[in-house]
């Protein structure tokens, strides 16, 4: 039986049906799958998560073994392999090592006399032998440095006049504005861009603490947190994650625990070899936050390369950081080490995927797996741009522009 042909009314019909629904499209914004679906973070492998039952461990070595048995070292290599070789990749956000072949300091040996401090640690104080044969005196003592080839100002400001055969002088200046002394001969910041980087990595300027860490890890309460800089930014946005997440805030600000410096009481074995004297809440800092899954570290300022201690106490105290802070955060920490925050949509998904991690052990082992596996990344040149290496780094350019006989910068 042969087809009847469609009328000339109909194929009107249709076709003005077709052109209403694209025009209508033009207008109105339909979610594809790609937008109603969130989106995990790059850095932040929801994806990983194993979606089994939920196991809500206490013992971080347990949670090792089994991530030893499901994923293992050679893969997440090979899911990082682009930082396979520690500290290899080019990064802005760092500066590269000096090399002796191409400027090799002009003098042998370079003292520094540290005027004002507030960040530079006694123990700094030394003797160095630094590369390209160059020795470094490191020293508070005007004694011991009589002759210093650099004054070295942290909370005073330089001289406003260098003479020829004065000491160069340097400025540091760590705080998040970078503002320079407007006569300083060298700056020295936590910028790449500056004379001399040196970041907050370091661990010489908290040496007599406790750096017990716990195996055991805290299923009921998730999150350390300790501020006692009560910003009002940086107090909103903990007062929202820690209402979704349970929690103890330790300082000053939301503080939880029935007042201040609790965590002996929570924690008593975090007062054991934390050196001799009265003990003040900084001394068992790592202790206390090695209980806990998670540490909450917010900076005072979102600025790119303001990576502070708050984020590196927490890698050190085998805690996992929720960070919010600079937006280049990945340059300084090794791969897979930390939840950036500013990565999720908003809060309340950031409170699920903790949840979650929390309740899962292989993926929250392998936020560890960077410090197992000795995949490093980046945070290798970190560490080695810290505090715990600037006397030898900045006698290096002292040396190279001749110490206090360098003609007018």
């Amino acid at each position: 039986m042969p087809l009847k042909p469609f009328n000339s009314c109909s194929i009107a019909f249709m076709l003005g049906g077709a052109f209403l629904i694209l025009f209508l499209c033009s207008f109105l914004e339909f979610p594809s799958l790609s937008t109603s679906i969130h989106q995990p973070p790059i850095d932040d492998p929801i994806l990983s998560l194993t979606h089994s039952a939920p196991d809500p461990f206490t013992n971080l070595i347990s949670s090792f073994r089994k991530w030893d048995s499901q994923v293992g070292c050679a893969r997440f290599r090979e899911k990082h392999k682009s930082l396979a070789q520690n500290g290899s990749s080019s990064c802005s956000s760092l500066q590269q090592p000096s090399e002796c072949g191409k400027k090799k300091p002009q003098m042998e040996h370079v003292s520094v006399l540290v005027k004002g401090w507030t960040w530079i640690p006694d123990n700094l104080d030394n003797l160095y032998s630094c590369s390209c044969g160059l020795s470094c005196l490191w020293t508070k003592s005007s004694v011991l440095a009589d002759k210093p080839d650099a004054l070295l100002f942290e909370t005073t400001t330089p001289p406003l006049q260098r003479r020829h055969g004065d000491p160069l002088r340097v400025y540091m200046d760590l705080e998040a504005g970078r503002k320079r002394s407007g006569v300083e001969d060298l700056y020295v910041s936590y910028h790449a861009k500056d004379d001399v980087q040196a970041t907050y990595a370091g661990a010489l300027f908290h040496n007599g603490r406790n750096y017990h860490v716990s195996s055991y890890k805290n299923n009921d309460t998730l999150i350390y947190w300790s501020s006692s800089r009560c910003l009002p930014r940086r107090n909103k946005l903990a007062k929202r994650l820690l209402s979704l997440l349970p929690s103890h805030s330790f300082g000053k600000c939301l503080n939880n625990v029935g007042g201040l410096d609790m965590a002996l009481s929570f924690y008593p074995e975090c007062a054991n070899g934390a050196g001799d004297g009265p003990q003040q809440w900084w001394d068992h800092l790592h202790c206390a936050m090695s209980h806990y899954k998670f540490v909450l570290a917010i900076e005072n300022t979102m600025t790119e390369s303001y990576v502070t201690e708050k984020l590196f106490y927490a890698l050190d105290s085998g805690a996992v950081p929720i960070y919010f802070g600079a937006p280049n955060v990945w340059d300084f920490v090794p791969p897979h080490s930390i939840i950036d925050g500013s990565k999720f949509s908003n809060l309340e998904d950031l409170a699920s995927y903790v949840k979650a991690l929390a309740n899962d052990p292989v993926a929250y082992a392998e936020y560890h797996a960077w410090r197992r596996c000795g995949l490093l990344g980046n945070y290798v040149k970190t560490r080695a741009l810290s505090l715990d290496t600037l006397p030898c780094r900045l006698c290096e350019v002292v040396g190279r522009k001749g110490g206090r006989y360098a003609r007018e910068l």
